[in-house]
């Protein structure tokens, strides 16, 4: 009797999933293009600015990103968080796709969720099936599930480029890896150029934009047919994700510090590219430059790339170290070069014994970069600066 009733119940789940996977193909069908948008950062920002661009353009176009925090973003340019029961889960893609053809969507622009490499393949063959396929870049981060290379970390990704269909990418040095793959699968891939992309262009955000996101989100939008103009505009006008790069600029009495939020760049080459594009990388007379590396216990494999980033890499005038995990961290600095002068572990404090730290480093003016985690003290320490910013 067992064993029928196990067998009965194997076959009814057998039943479901054949009616499920049915469903959702007949979703997908139903949603003309889908772009599919992977890489090790910036994805969310892109989803954004590909969603922004073609919404201003005249497409009902619906955006979905897993970043900071998971938002929907409706064609009417609202946007409302992705409810979850439990940790992600890949089948969430089913449920907004269903939600996009409810909303009659012309493009569905949606991030990759996906990060195990076993996994990536069956996002984009299984559950989004996309006409267009956009890789922001290929670095190192994620080595332990992805790597042991970059390399490999770029085929990886490149498990989610559409079969039969177009690519785009602004990742150049390992562009040939990525068109290897969209090749074998009938696919073309375009290798976006930031050049285009003008200063005057990037000050039209409320935030700091990186004009390698801009220059692919424009190429993926003038696939669409949006112009140039039209396209921008749109994406200037969006609100951008929780995690965006940006300024708060903090005066108390003679004091006055700039706190930048690159806590969502928190692998080596990110941080390195936006530390030397704010012109942090050479001295600053009369400004303090400043690291604050918030630490988490669960990303202790990544300590001694952290170390290395805040003694070798930044070259800062003094580095905070907060969160879980900082001991390590600090010795290993040290042992890599690093000035104990020059340190401060701020382990296990508070936000607002961060902050006030930071304060009393600063003699007139400072400008302290946050990296690493942004997940909880992170988050708390970016409303220390926040709440307290120059109206």
């Amino acid at each position: 009797m067992g064993a029928l009733l196990s067998g009965l119940l194997a076959a009814a789940l057998t039943a479901y999933g054949t009616y499920e996977n049915r469903r959702h193909l007949r979703h997908l069908v139903q949603i003309p293009h889908r772009v599919h948008v992977n890489g090790t950062r910036g994805k969310s920002s892109v989803t954004r600015l590909i969603a922004g661009g073609l919404r201003a353009g005249g497409l009902r176009t619906m955006g979905k990103t897993t970043g900071t925090d998971a938002r929907l973003l409706y064609p009417d340019g609202r946007e409302v968080p992705v409810y979850r029961v439990g940790k992600p889960n890949l089948i969430e893609q089913t449920r907004i796709v269903r939600r996009a053809v409810e909303e009659r969507t012309e493009v569905l622009v949606i991030e990759c969720m996906a990060v195990q490499p076993e996994l990536q393949p069956v996002a984009e063959l299984r559950l989004v099936k996309s006409t267009v396929g956009v890789i922001t870049n290929a670095r190192a981060d994620h080595l332990d599930v992805m790597g042991p290379t970059v390399d490999d970390v770029a085929l990886t990704l490149a498990q989610t480029l559409p079969v039969k269909g177009v690519a785009f990418t602004a990742e150049r040095e390992r562009a040939h890896l990525l068109r290897q793959v969209a090749e074998s699968r009938g696919s073309t891939l375009t290798v976006t150029e930031p050049a285009g992309v003008t200063e005057a262009d990037l000050a039209g955000f409320g935030y700091i934009e990186h004009a390698e996101n801009v220059a692919l989100a424009l190429a993926v939008c003038a696939h669409f047919g949006v112009p140039r103009e039209v396209a921008l505009r749109g994406m200037q006008a969006g609100t951008p994700d929780p995690g965006a790069l940006r300024r708060h600029a903090v005066t108390i009495g003679r004091k006055h510090v700039e706190f930048i939020n690159a806590f969502a760049a928190n692998d080596p080459d990110s941080t390195k590219l936006i530390w030397s594009r704010l012109g942090l990388d050479k001295p600053m007379p009369g400004v303090k430059r400043m690291v604050l590396a918030n630490l988490r216990a669960d990303r202790l494999h990544r300590s001694s790339q952290m170390a290395e980033l805040v003694a070798r890499d930044l070259d800062a005038d003094h580095v905070f170290l907060s969160g879980q995990g900082t001991a390590l961290v600090s010795f290993q600095a040290v042992q890599m070069g690093l000035d104990p002068a020059r340190l401060s572990d701020l382990g296990g404090r508070s936000a607002e014994d961060v902050y006030e730290h930071v304060l009393e480093q600063v003699e007139d003016r400072g400008i302290v970069v946050g990296i690493g985690n942004i997940v909880g003290l992170g988050e708390e320490i970016v409303l220390h600066f926040k709440n307290r910013a120059d109206a």
